[in-house]
Formats: structure tokens, sequence, C-alpha cells
């Protein structure tokens, strides 16, 4: 793996595709989604080619996964999914947090690499994982071969419905994360992952040998670390009411992928405009129902964008 920009403006997504059955007091719905399908649609929105190589049945599911990335233009590479379709039961908690609950096929997710998706990892300008299972060796093994000397963004995203082994996931995770050009973690990532300290896990990865770190706190906005300098945004203040919070961090990460591929900034402004552009990007996300990407500029539009399958 390498921090080398690539003159390649194209983006590999490689993670989870599912799709998520929600439930509330209004009933059930299911929308396409998983964290890297979520970044993979996100880019394509943000006019990036990209391509997902996920884990995707020849079930139903599966299907309706294909059209909705197919009605956006992603191209997917999919990988055998011998338990079917990952399907998460998404329920809101007290304090509004979403619960997932996962079936089989979500749990025991695996990605294996044909040579049409490491002729695609090979061509991409970037390569962004998210949600993936770190926490396999056998599987963070084929993905380390499969991405040769790739530029990589990385972004945990644990979830506790899917996490058998917390101290191998961290050593999964640290494997690719010392040789990326970029690292997502989340105030969520610090406390399921560490011990709650983001700023320090920032630190430690940089010191891991990460490029940059991107360390997204919520309310408290967020913060990049770079060889420029540490620069640091609020959350964006835009018109309307924040409806669902799940795709902020999906969609800040397509951002500032979207952003290493376009632009490849070096100075410190540069990385302050990436990461305020960011900040906007996943504020626009919040103001609909699920994770697909919003920006400033189409909020005007969002009712009438696809929003599922």
């Amino acid at each position: 793996m390498s921090n080398v920009t690539s003159s390649a403006g194209s983006v590999v997504v490689i993670g989870d595709a599912l799709i998520d059955e929600l439930r509330d007091d209004s009933g059930v719905r299911e929308l396409v989604g998983g964290a890297a399908l979520n970044v993979a649609v996100g880019l394509r929105r943000l006019g990036v080619a990209t391509t997902l190589i996920a884990m995707v049945g020849d079930d139903e599911a599966g299907a309706h996964i294909r059209e909705y990335l197919s009605d956006h233009g992603v191209r997917l590479i999919s990988s055998e999914a011998p338990h079917g379709s990952s399907r998460a039961i998404v329920q809101r908690a007290a304090n509004g947090e979403p619960q997932y609950v996962f079936n089989d096929a979500a749990r025991q997710r695996s990605i294996r690499y044909s040579d049409e998706a490491r002729a695609a990892i090979a061509d991409a300008g970037l390569v962004a994982i998210s949600c993936f299972p770190f926490d396999v060796s056998a599987e963070v093994d084929a993905l380390v071969d499969a991405l040769g000397d790739a530029r990589v963004a990385v972004d945990p995203n644990p979830r506790t419905g899917m996490l058998s082994d917390r101290a191998e996931f961290v050593r999964g995770f640290e494997r690719l994360a010392a040789d990326a050009a970029i690292v997502k973690v989340g105030a969520d990532d610090a406390a399921i992952l560490y011990d709650g300290d983001l700023d320090a896990l920032r630190v430690r990865l940089r010191d891991l040998g990460a490029a940059a770190v991107l360390a997204t706190a919520g309310a408290d906005g967020a913060t990049i670390d770079t060889d420029a300098g540490v620069a640091s945004a609020p959350i964006a203040q835009l018109p309307g009411a924040v409806i669902d919070t799940v795709g902020a961090g999906d969609a800040t990460l397509a951002a500032v992928s979207e952003g290493l591929v376009a632009q490849s900034p070096t100075e410190l402004g540069e990385w302050r405009a990436l990461l305020s552009r960011a900040m906007d990007v996943a504020a626009a996300t919040c103001r609909a129902e699920g994770g697909l990407l919003r920006t400033p500029e189409s909020l005007a539009d969002s009712g009438r964008g696809v929003n599922g399958s």
C-alpha cells in the first residue's frame, strides 16, 4: 500500500452492502444501505467514477441492491454470498440513536477478489474501505493481498452486532491504517474499539504511519491531522431540521475521498477547505432520511432523488 498520489480519478470502495429494515411507530420500511455502499453511491453523486466490491446475494434483497447501484451509476463487483444478502433491522433507542440487529449473512460476511476486482483496484486513484470484517484475519490477509500498492482510505466503522473479537478487529484495522493515505475515525469508533479518547486515537493513528487522520466528533465538529498541520471545523449550519444522522459519517468519507482524488491536498489551507466541504455535505445529508448523500446545492431537489429500490 502507498500514500503516493495516483493520477487516476476513480475510486473503488470495499465493504458492506445490505438492506436496512427500518422499524418505528410509523411501520416498517426497507432501504438499500450499508456504509460502503453509501460511500460508493455518495462518491458517484459527487461525480466520481466508482466501483463497489461487496458481498451481494442472488436473492430478492440482492436484486434490490443491484438495481439501486445501477440507478446511481455505481459499478458492482460482487463477492460470493453463500448465506444470501445482508440485512439489518434498525430501531431507534431512547436517545434517538439507531440500534442494529444483523442477520447471519451480515455477521458472516466475506469478500474475495476476482481478477476483475483486482484490476479495478489497480486502476483506481483511491480505494476506500468501510465496515470491513477486520476481526477475521483471513479477510484482512486477502484484502492486503488484493490492495497491492493502492492508495487507501480506511474507516473502521465497527458494528457491535457484527463484532466478534475486538482485539483482533483493532489489529486488523491498524494493519491497514498504518499505510493509509487517510483514516477516518469517529467518537463511536473510539468508544467501541479503544478507551473513548478520540484525540488520543487520532495521535495514535498518526504515530502508526497514517498520512492523515480525520476525527469526527458529532456535534463537536471534526479535526483533520496531516503533515501540513491540524485543522478543525464545526458542524455546518444549514437550513432545515436534522432528520437522520445515520449517513453523516459515510457522506463525510465520500466527500473527503472525492477531494483526495480531485485535488490531492498538501497545504493546510487545502486540507481545511476539504474538511469544511465535507462538513457541509454531512450536514446536508442529515436533512433527509437514509444514507443517500446530499449536498447543500441539492437540498432543494432532495425529494426527487432515488431513495431506495
